[in-house]
């Protein structure tokens, strides 16, 4: 994506690049101005901005410059504090705002840190906006006229606010009484949203990683480490667990046995039940092209279809209104379900997800695992130029290993969209078939690379 803007907003390592105080009072300007240039309100109201942010330490850092130069435009800005990115989200739309900020960079360790912006509807800003703005900040800016800077207040109610939105999901006034939760918060964004809301929902609540001091946010915690949830499971005795990552925006779940569920297993699972009730829009699902083959086979046996779109949540939403779907993800643990909420919601997807485990009054080692995962291998390559993939005779070469697989898997080769290496992935449907295909694909990547 041309200009400021990554994949999924902005994001780098604090205090260099685009996540200096300089870069971002200048991003702050940027965005203000297009939306205070686009604000239909501006006869009547001064254009107004909500800004959330997770438990890191630069946040503070971070929300302070993007407050100066929202001012400085003229925009009133409502801090929100430490809050998950789908609250954003949610916010950005029922305070009717112009536009929502969350300060994350959602997994990444504490030294990292990032902006997402949302737009009025509650959705993450299109590339044509994105790009318009980055054209902003490279040149003069227009500044507000001394009477008309904007003002800055904090939200004490923000977290209320969210987990009352979180609750009113559940179908009818049903409640989590009798459950025993593991729930692990990452040290981020949601140490308070989500033990409140199964709390308040009836659940005996476990909480792990809520003492958030800056630094530790997904430390050896969290949806990109849920062992430590899972132990926790077996160790209480808990009916199931829930792992969030830094800003909340994707959920890993256990089993009673502390079986690990990924985010295709829980698509599955939720995308079966939507199904049976007639909800399930689209006749498919929305996944990536690192879905496992396994939720494929297992949606086309109920008759639905997945349809598979780039890596990034943003990528899934886009085809999901393009296509009139309203349930899609992928297995990192992103799951848009655009009939509760506008963006991922980790929180969201395991309320949906203990509900239906309620109604169907089986354990989560029965009802979560609803299809068998395909074995499948994953393996970068690093120090190899990704410049070699355009090689038509390699392109034909990998074809050609992919179909000596006879159709019983897959294979996927890419280049890193952050980092040079080469992504390989294979699945197949037994252990044998997916070594010998996976050790082809590595040589003769290998060999190319030597003769280039």
């Amino acid at each position: 994506m041309a200009g400021l803007f990554g994949t999924d907003g902005v994001r780098a390592r604090i205090n260099t690049g685009s996540m200096t105080a300089e870069a971002v009072v200048r991003l702050a300007l940027a965005a203000g101005r297009w939306f205070a240039d686009h604000n239909p309100r501006s006869q009547h109201a001064r254009p107004k901005v909500v800004i959330g942010k997770d438990t890191r330490l630069s946040g503070y850092m971070i929300e302070a410059a993007m407050v100066a130069g929202f001012t400085s435009i003229g925009m009133d800005c409502r801090l929100l504090g430490p809050i998950p990115t789908p609250a954003v989200a949610h916010l950005t739309r029922s305070l009717r705002a112009e536009l929502g900020v969350m300060i994350s960079a959602s997994h990444n360790p504490h030294h990292d840190n990032g902006i997402k912006l949302f737009g009025p509807d509650g959705y993450k800003l299109d590339d044509s906006i994105e790009a318009e703005i980055s054209a902003l900040a490279a040149g003069s800016i227009a500044l507000a006229e001394p009477t008309e800077l904007g003002r800055a207040r904090r939200m004490l109610d923000s977290v209320g606010r969210y987990v009352e939105f979180a609750k009113s999901t559940l179908p009818g006034r049903m409640r989590l009484d009798g459950l025993k939760l593991v729930v692990d918060c990452a040290n981020g964004a949601a140490y308070r949203t989500a033990p409140d809301t199964l709390y308040e929902l009836g659940a005996e609540v476990i909480p792990l990683a809520v003492d958030p001091d800056g630094l530790n946010i997904n430390a050896s915690c969290g949806a990109v480490h849920p062992q430590m949830m899972a132990d926790a499971v077996v160790a209480h005795g808990a009916d199931a667990g829930i792992c969030l990552d830094g800003d909340a925006d994707r959920l890993i779940m256990a089993d009673d046995t502390g079986k690990i569920i990924n985010g295709d297993q829980i698509l599955g699972r939720l995308a079966l039940a939507l199904h049976q009730k007639d909800e399930l829009n689209g006749g498919g699902v929305v996944g990536t092209v690192m879905t496992n083959r396994g939720l494929e086979l297992c949606l086309r046996d109920a008759g639905l279809t997945l349809h598979r779109a780039n890596v990034g949540d943003r990528y899934i939403l886009e085809m999901m209104r393009s296509g009139g779907f309203n349930l899609g993800g992928e297995p990192s643990g992103h799951i848009l379900m655009t009939h509760l909420a506008r963006s991922g919601d980790g929180l969201l997807a395991a309320l949906q997800m203990l509900a239906l485990m309620q109604q169907a009054e089986q354990p989560a080692s029965v009802f979560f695992n609803s299809f068998t995962l395909c074995p499948q291998r994953l393996e970068n390559l690093r120090d190899i130029d990704p410049k070699i993939l355009h090689n038509q005779k390699l392109q034909a070469d990998l074809a050609a290993i992919e179909a000596d697989m006879k159709g019983g898997g897959r294979i996927l080769v890419r280049p890193s969209g952050t980092e040079a290496l080469i992504r390989v992935m294979a699945e197949a449907d037994t252990n044998m078939l997916l070594t010998r295909t996976m050790d082809a694909l590595i040589l003769r990547i290998q060999q190319e690379a030597e003769n280039n």
